[in-house]
C-alpha cells in the first residue's frame, strides 16, 4: 500500500510537472507568435504609410518637373513604389485577423484607386501638367492620401486591439497555469498528508501487531516450558509407577527366590520375575515408541501410522481409518517426522477434547506435494478463538518445511485439520508414485 501510494504520488507530481512545462512552453510560444505577428503587421503598416507619403512627394515632383527626362525618372520611382506597396500588402494579408479584413480590403481598394489616378497623370504632356497640377494635387492626391492614412490608422488601431486581446489570452493562460500549479500543490499536499496518516496508521497497527506477537511468543514460551515440564513429569511418573514398581517387584522376587526351600518354589519365583521383566520391557518400549517410534526409521511412515492408530484404538476405543499410499514411505525423514507428529497430535487432541467417535486419516503423495489430514466427528471448536499449544506446534512444523496449514471446524460439526508440504527439489521423480491404498487401522 505504501509503495503504491508513494509511487502514485510521485507519478502524479511528475505528470503535473510535465503538463505544467508543456502548458508554459505553449503559452510562451503563443505569446512570441502574437508579438512577432504584431510587430510585422505594424512594420508593414509603417512601410505602407511611408510609401504613400513618398509617392505623394514623387507625384509632386513629377507634376512640377519642367522637362520630360525628370518626369520620366519620377515616373520610374512611382512605379517601383507601387510594386513595393503591393508586395507589402500581400505580406500583411498573411497575418490578417478576421476583425481587420473589412478595413484591409477598404485600404487595398483605396490604394488601387490611388495608383490608377496617379497612372492617369503619366499620359499628360508638359502643358497639361502645368495646367492641371494644382487642382489634381489638392482635389485628388491629398484627399486620397488622407483617406488611405486614416484607413491605415484604423488598421493599426485594430492591430492594437488584437494585441490587447492576445495579451488578455496570455494573462488568462497565465492565470490557468497559476491555478494548475496551486491545484497540483494542493493535491500533492493532500496526497502526502493522506500517505502520512496511512503510514502512521500502518506503523501503529504493525506496532500493535508486534506487541501482540511478542506477547503470544512469551505466552508460547511459557506454555512450551510448562509442556516440557508436564512431559517430564509424565515420563517420570510412568518410569516410577510402571518401571520402578516392576523393578522393585523383580528385586523382591529375586530375594524371595534366594531363600526358597524347593525347586518348584524357585521356578515359580523365576516365572514371576520373567513376567515382571516383560511388563517393564513393554512399558519402556511403549515410552520409547511414544517419544520416537523406531518403526518410523526401520519400516517407514505407513507402518508407524498403522501402529499408532492401532494403539490409540486400544486405549480409547476410537474407530480410526487410515488411507495412505505405499509411496509415502519414500519421503525424506524430516517430512515423515512432520507428518507422524502432525497426525499423532491431531489424534491426541481428538481423543482428549473433541469426544469424537471416529477419525479418518489421509496421506497422499502427489509428486510435487504431499497432502495429509485428520478428520473427526467430534464437538468441533471455533478456530478464531481456540488455538492451543498442540495446534501451534503442528502449524510450526508444517511451516518450517514451507507447507500450508489449514483448520476447518465449527462448534458441533467436527473438525478437519490438514496440511500440505512441497516436495520439489526434495525427492527424485522416480521415487514418487501416486497410487493410494487404504490401510484400515487395526
Amino acid at each position: 500500500m505504501l509503495y503504491a501510494g508513494f509511487g502514485g504520488l510521485l507519478v502524479f507530481i511528475l505528470a503535473a510537472a510535465i503538463g505544467t512545462l508543456v502548458l508554459l512552453d505553449r503559452v510562451r510560444i503563443d505569446d512570441n507568435k502574437t508579438r512577432q505577428a504584431f510587430v510585422e503587421r505594424l512594420a508593414a503598416l509603417e512601410q505602407i504609410r511611408a510609401q504613400i507619403y513618398l509617392s505623394g512627394t514623387y507625384v509632386r515632383d513629377f507634376l512640377l518637373s519642367p522637362d520630360a527626362g525628370g518626369a520620366e525618372a519620377q515616373r520610374a520611382r512611382l512605379t517601383a513604389i507601387e510594386g513595393e506597396t503591393r508586395g507589402v500588402l500581400n505580406r500583411y494579408e498573411k497575418f490578417l485577423d478576421p476583425d481587420e479584413r473589412d478595413a484591409f480590403l477598404a485600404l487595398r481598394g483605396e490604394i488601387d484607386a490611388y495608383w490608377r489616378v496617379l497612372q492617369s497623370t503619366f499620359d499628360w504632356d508638359a502643358k497639361e501638367r502645368d495646367r492641371r497640377r494644382f487642382s489634381f494635387f489638392y482635389e485628388q492626391l491629398v484627399p486620397r492620401r488622407t483617406t488611405m492614412l486614416q484607413i491605415a490608422d484604423s488598421i493599426e488601431l485594430i492591430n492594437q486591439k488584437g494585441l490587447t486581446k492576445a495579451e488578455e489570452r496570455f494573462a488568462a493562460s497565465a492565470e490557468n497555469l497559476r491555478w494548475s500549479l496551486m491545484s497540483t500543490f494542493a493535491i500533492t499536499l493532500l496526497g502526502g498528508l493522506l500517505l502520512a496518516i496511512t503510514t502512521v496508521a500502518l506503523t501503529l497497527k504493525l506496532e500493535r501487531e508486534l506487541e501482540r506477537k511478542r506477547a503470544d511468543l512469551e505466552d508460547l514460551s511459557a506454555r512450551l516450558v510448562r509442556a516440557q515440564e508436564d512431559e517430564r513429569r509424565s515420563l517420570a511418573r510412568e518410569l516410577h509407577d510402571e518401571v520402578g514398581q516392576s523393578l522393585s517387584a523383580i528385586m523382591m522376587e529375586a530375594g524371595n527366590a534366594e531363600f526358597a526351600e524347593s525347586a518348584a518354589e524357585v521356578r515359580g519365583r523365576v516365572r514371576s520375575i520373567a513376567s515382571l521383566a516383560e511388563t517393564a520391557l513393554n512399558t519402556v518400549r511403549d515410552l520409547a515408541l511414544l517419544l520416537r517410534p523406531s518403526m518410523l526409521d526401520d519400516f517407514g511412515l505407513v507402518p508407524a501410522l498403522n501402529w499408532h492408530a492401532r494403539e490409540m484404538r486400544k486405549r480409547t476405543g476410537l474407530d480410526i481409518r487410515l488411507e495412505a499410499g505405499d509411496d509415502c514411505d519414500a519421503l525424506p525423514d524430516e517430512h515423515k517426522t512432520c507428518i507422524y507428529r502432525f497426525i499423532q497430535e491431531a489424534l491426541n487432541n481428538a481423543a482428549r477434547h473433541a469426544h469424537a467417535r471416529s477419525l479418518r486419516i489421509s496421506v497422499s503423495n502427489e509428486g510435487r506435494r504431499v497432502r495429509f489430514s485428520v478428520q473427526d466427528d467430534g464437538d468441533g471448536f471455533d478456530k478464531r478463538t481456540v488455538r492451543g499449544l498442540g495446534l501451534l506446534g503442528m502449524e510450526e512444523r508444517v511451516r518450517q518445511l514451507g507447507g500450508r496449514f489449514r483448520i476447518e471446524s465449527q462448534p458441533g460439526r467436527g473438525a478437519t485439520i490438514s496440511a500440505d508440504i512441497p516436495l520439489e527439489g526434495v525427492i527424485k521423480p522416480t521415487e514418487v508414485h501416486a497410487v493410494t491404498h487404504p490401510h484400515p487401522a487395526g
